[in-house]
């Protein structure tokens, strides 16, 4: 259903124009999930919701996928307005 921004989420991932939130950076932390396991989730994961952001009604899509030792975790992401992928948070399953 979402695999044309599936596979637009993945390019922007594959090409490094992404941006981790201050948030996500702290949830990864306190997950014990580095930058290559979220890389990881998106790469090996599919969307499994669409949200609506309640203030700026922009789309939020959360990826499950797998970490590079294979744990399931979740990703939140949403497109930024110049193009980039901007990662809001992350956390395992």
């Amino acid at each position: 259903m979402h695999g044309r921004i599936l596979k637009r989420i993945r390019e922007l991932v594959r090409r490094r124009r992404y941006v981790m939130t201050t948030h996500a950076d702290e949830e990864a932390d306190e997950d014990g999930l580095s930058v290559l396991d979220i890389e990881s989730v998106i790469l090996t994961g599919a969307i499994v919701e669409r949200q609506r952001d309640r203030e700026t009604q922009e789309w939020k899509y959360v990826l499950r996928g797998q970490t590079l030792d294979g744990q399931g975790a979740f990703v939140v992401a949403k497109f930024g307005l110049l193009g980039s992928l901007y990662i809001l948070t992350v956390y395992e399953e």
